[in-house]
């Protein structure tokens, strides 16, 4: 079930309808880094390379350069894990296109699902936004850590991924409680198909298509879920 969502997803990417979603959600995502980069890389220059030649006066020009340097690299690897951030923002934002476009290629059979309010997808994505961030920042605390540091990234992102991405996919058909309640009850499946968002996550530029793979997968995972819940007998 999992493997099938996540191959149908794959596909979807090079599909023609999801073109205009695509050129709207890699434009924004990649105009947010961007913004990202040099904002950052002005608070630098700014805040860190003048309080480090007032620190140390006789510091040689070479030594600047170097500072330079140095600060690119870990501004680099702050992007890195800016990333998931960003993405949960451009997913918030664009969940019910791809979803629209998954349900009426893909399902034509049945009827589509309903676009949050605007007001609603923003507070969710506000949320989205906060608990990948927390994760990230989790996940950076644990890099110091010896045999843990790549799990933690796969296990916190393999997390919020699959849960956020599947409760928005839910939420088009059914109500936020019930979308809840239906994620714990497959926690494991919407793990584990957090652990492959995780992972096409981890590949660089690749990763900028994340909003897109996981949304067209969860709404494919969500659909076969959904099967499975019709023919599956009533609790006792």
């Amino acid at each position: 079930m999992i493997f099938d969502a996540a191959r149908a997803a794959a596909l979807e990417l090079i599909s023609p309808p999801f073109r205009a979603v695509f050129v709207k959600t890699l434009g924004l995502t990649v105009l947010a880094l961007v913004a990202l980069w040099f904002g950052l890389t002005s608070l630098v220059e700014w805040l860190a390379l003048p309080w480090l030649q007032t620190l140390l006066p006789g510091m040689p020009s070479w030594a600047g350069w170097l500072g330079g340097i140095i600060a690119a690299i870990a501004l680099a690897f702050g992007m890195a894990l800016l990333i998931a951030p960003v993405t949960a923002v451009v997913a918030g934002l664009f969940l019910d296109d791809i979803a629209e476009v998954v349900e009426r290629t893909d399902y034509p059979g049945d009827p589509t699902g309903r676009a949050m309010p605007a007001l609603r997808s923003l507070v969710l994505s506000a949320r989205f936004l906060g608990v990948v961030t927390l994760g990230n920042i989790v996940a950076l605390l644990l890099l110091l850590v010896p045999g843990v540091n790549i799990a933690s990234f796969f296990i916190v992102n393999g997390y919020l991924l699959g849960r956020e991405f599947f409760e928005f996919a839910a939420m088009r058909f059914r109500g936020e409680d019930e979308a809840r309640a239906l994620r714990r009850h497959y926690a494991g499946t919407v793990f584990l198909a957090g652990l492959l968002i995780a992972a096409f996550l981890a590949v660089p530029l690749l990763n900028l298509l994340t909003p897109l793979f996981a949304a067209a997968m969860m709404v494919h995972l969500h659909k076969a879920i959904s099967v499975r819940e019709v023919a599956r007998p009533p609790r006792g």
